[in-house]
């Protein structure tokens, strides 16, 4: 690839990112500090763009050298977003999250696929007892805050803050397109969660337990609302009122991992998910390409019961109702 050519495919990848109402003249100056008239000559192609400005450009829009030079690796670039008790809180990684999706649903064309192995993080928000125990769970267990070392759950251990963030991330998911590829598995993580801490006497209440198990209970029902009627809604919206934007599939095949793929327009970005919170995104099309592929052949082996298949969608949602109902009555 010639440097001319190289240059374009960098302002052209950069325009393929950026939202509809966002002028890529605009985006290009702001990142490099340089005047609209330096942006759009760089954009044409009459001012070459100097190793340092490159620089600039892929690190702020995530964009590979590799793949801008052509260069032939087997080497992915990805960006780690980890949570930890040090400059990165759950705050922040919620409010990122946040971010993303509402970035992806600024595009014209875009979808989200979720391929999962537990309970997808959005389906977690739904009602305040599952917001807080996975919250305490999150903070004492997995980051291990040292000010939840030495406390019992309790449902008011969130703040209000905590709350709305977590409710308007799940708000925010319900407006984008999505597939997610369920197994029966997938529940087992959380009862697994609930049932150690209920072992480990980190619960302050045996009704909070039974409390938390209702929520997820709610969960669950709520979802089969959601794949009988084709859209993401919230518990106290209207889905008559909804377009349809929801694809449910259940997958028999393989007990796969947590990973997620944003389509907006031409681009296709990757989110694996590890550690339970933390996840690496990549927009590298060496990697993006393949895996969602993947996605679409493992749809092809799974039935979807969204809208359809109300046998199979019945005896789904049914097996994972009965997990949580065996644990209630065994409280």
């Amino acid at each position: 690839m010639s440097s001319y050519q190289a240059q374009e495919f960098l302002f052209q990848r950069i325009k393929e990112l950026l939202p509809p109402h966002i002028s890529l003249v605009d985006a290009v100056a702001e990142v490099l500090h340089i005047s609209s008239d330096s942006a759009y000559r760089r954009i044409r192609g009459e001012t070459p763009v100097v190793l340092d400005e490159v620089k600039e450009l892929c690190l702020h829009y995530k964009i590979s050298l590799d793949q801008l030079l052509d260069v032939k690796s087997s080497s992915v670039l990805f960006q780690n977003i980890r949570v930890n008790t040090h400059n990165y809180s759950y705050e922040t990684y919620l409010t990122d999250l946040l971010q993303q999706v509402e970035y992806v649903n600024s595009f014209i064309q875009k979808e989200i696929i979720y391929r999962t192995k537990d309970i997808p993080i959005f389906h977690n928000f739904y009602f305040r007892p599952l917001i807080a125990f996975r919250y305490f769970f999150w903070m004492k267990s997995i980051i291990q805050k040292p000010e939840f070392a030495n406390r019992e759950f309790e449902l008011n251990c969130i703040s209000p803050e905590i709350e709305e963030l977590s409710k308007a991330l799940v708000r925010a998911y319900t407006k984008v397109p999505s597939v997610e590829i369920w197994n029966t598995e997938c529940i087992n993580s959380v009862i697994t969660q609930i049932e150690f801490y209920k072992d480990s006497g980190h619960f302050s209440s045996s009704a909070d337990i039974k409390t938390v198990y209702e929520s997820l209970e709610q969960t669950f029902l709520h979802l089969k609302n959601q794949a009988e009627y084709g859209c993401k809604f919230m518990p106290d919206e209207n889905p008559d009122t909804k377009k349809n934007n929801f694809k449910f599939f259940y997958n028999r095949v393989v007990l796969g991992d947590n990973t997620i793929m944003a389509v907006t327009g031409r681009v296709k970005t990757a989110f694996l998910n590890y550690d339970v919170l933390n996840y690496m995104m990549t927009r590298d099309e060496s990697f993006c390409e393949p895996c969602y592929q993947d996605l679409q052949n493992l749809m092809k082996k799974s039935t979807l019961i969204s809208q359809t298949s109300e046998k199979q969608r019945n005896i789904f949602f049914g097996i994972m109702l009965a997990k949580i109902e065996d644990r209630k009555r065994n409280l």
